[in-house]
């Protein structure tokens, strides 16, 4: 194991693993660092990825490593704890290691915070959900409910009507004066039943969720619960690294062309740390896309540097 690459990926989750994997077959030296925290760990599968509809999380990434490992691509179970540029990349492990490459893909994905009531984080990923495109067959026609975080989340109520005509948008924190006319037209006409009110807890009955409890005592009987969590970028190593970063309602995102390279060059984003809406197969793709550019780059700087 060396300590000097062509390539280093930051993230070993689908966007990281499709970038080694293309620069594995280029045959470019490429170092996988990887802290095992993937974000779609509490879902049971991976859904609406053509051939792998269905496959858990876990064995998706074991598939992964597997590929990586036939092309050489070398993997280490660490964390990067600091990056900076000297005449290459020099990344800081948490282990006490530095390691060194031209490029840099940081594909180190995101944090969902949840709301604090009671019982909604043990039920992430199970009867609580955020994405109706990941989870939504498997809990169709279900007596649904929608948490609000923010006036945005009407966005979210109405989108799983399409999947459920029962649902119940909970306001939780959002007063209805927030919401816009065309918000509440739009609830009103997809039947849509809106409950002021803050969310206390759920209800939890033989493992499974029930209803939803208010702070006002009442109670409301849901077997679904969607909520859109607070995203939060792991955004730390671009930080240090001066990338440009735009201000999204998601947090703040890089800056990033349609490869994914940043604004300081040799320094690529792909999966959810380029941006919030990546879903396994987008990141997967942004990946590729990534390691496919990074490949080309590094061949004509070489042949460039030749001064032929």
């Amino acid at each position: 194991m060396t300590d000097t690459y062509e390539v280093i990926v930051v993230g070993g989750g689908a966007a990281g693993l499709s970038a080694a994997l293309v620069l594995g077959r280029a045959r470019r030296r490429t170092l996988v660092v990887d802290a095992g925290e993937p974000r779609n760990a509490p879902a049971a599968h991976v859904q609406g990825y053509l051939t792998r509809d269905g496959m858990p999380p876990a064995e998706f990434l074991a598939k992964g490593r597997e590929e990586i490992a036939r092309y050489g691509v070398e993997l280490v179970r660490d964390r990067a704890v600091a990056a900076r540029q000297e005449e290459v990349f020099a990344v800081e492990l948490a282990s006490g290691r530095t390691v060194r490459a031209r490029q840099l893909v940081l594909a180190t994905g995101l944090k969902d915070e949840l709301p604090a009531v009671d019982g909604l984080a043990e039920r992430f990923g199970r009867d609580v959900l955020h994405c109706p495109y990941c989870h939504g067959w498997e809990v169709r026609d279900r007596a649904f409910g929608v948490l609000a975080t923010s006036p945005m989340s009407a966005h979210q109520a109405l989108m799983v009507t399409q999947w459920s005509k029962d649902v119940t948008f909970f306001l939780h924190r959002v007063a209805e004066e927030e919401l816009t006319d065309d918000d509440l037209r739009r609830l009103a006409v997809a039947g849509v039943r809106v409950v002021p009110g803050e969310v206390a807890g759920l209800r939890i009955e033989d493992d499974r969720l029930t209803g939803v409890r208010l702070r006002d005592g009442s109670a409301h009987e849901r077997d679904t619960l969607f909520v859109a969590p607070r995203p939060v970028p792991r955004n730390d190593l671009l930080l240090q690294l001066g990338a440009e970063l735009r201000e999204t309602p998601f947090g703040a995102c890089p800056v990033i062309d349609e490869r994914g390279l940043t604004s300081v060059p040799g320094v690529w984003a792909a999966g959810n740390a380029s941006g919030f809406a990546e879903q396994v197969v987008n990141a997967a793709s942004r990946g590729y896309r990534a390691g496919a550019a990074i490949n080309g780059e590094l061949l004509l700087a070489d042949l460039d540097a030749t001064g032929v």
